[in-house]
Parts: C-alpha cells; structure tokens; sequence
C-alpha cells in the first residue's frame, strides 16, 4: 500500500472497495444458493420461482433510480434560481460574476 492510499479514508481506499464489492457478492450468492436448501413457499406463483427475491430487488432497485433520473430532468432548477433578488441589480452583472468565478479569480 502506497502512502496516497494509508492517508485516505478506509472506505474509499480502492483495495477496500474492491474487498467489499467480493464481500457483498458472496453474501448474495450465498443467500440465493440458501433456497435450494430450503425451499420458499410462494404466494403467487412467481415468488416461488429461484432467486425471485434477488432479481425483484434488483429490478426495483433499477427502477427507482430511472424513475429518480426523471424527476431530476423535471424538478431542475437553474443555478441562480434560489439566490435573493435584491443581491442581483441586473443579470449583465450576474453573467460577468460568474464568468470571473469559473475563470478562478
């Protein structure tokens, strides 16, 4: 390990990362191999199927974050939608500011 990785913080270290990713897959490969021992009741059908839980919890995973993607498209703001409007005289001022900010003066 290099001194760049001993001064970040554990969890962001790449070798820990790469740890917990193979930590967490054999967990789920572990729990989904678990119903060939014991066998799952299913209620409708479907839930009964093999490693039914891990790939609804994947595809809802999946579709909360398409669905969160498009809330960002509609509920976006622009930057200077919460600023006070009596700290801005005109929006010639405004752009100039910010053309100064990104040019890092």
């Amino acid at each position: 390990m290099t001194d760049k990785d001993e001064s970040l913080h554990w969890l962001v270290r790449p070798a820990t990362i790469r740890k917990l990713w193979y930590g967490f897959s054999a967990v789920l490969v572990v729990v989904v191999l678990a119903q060939v021992v014991i066998p799952v009741k299913g209620y409708f059908g479907l839930d009964g199927w093999f490693g039914f839980g891990a790939v609804y919890g994947f595809l809802s995973c999946l579709l909360m974050v398409l669905v969160a993607k498009l809330l960002g498209i509609f509920l976006k703001r622009p930057q200077e939608y919460f600023r006070d409007p009596g700290d801005i005289e005109d929006s010639g001022k405004l752009e100039g500011r910010a053309q100064e900010d990104s040019d890092g003066a």
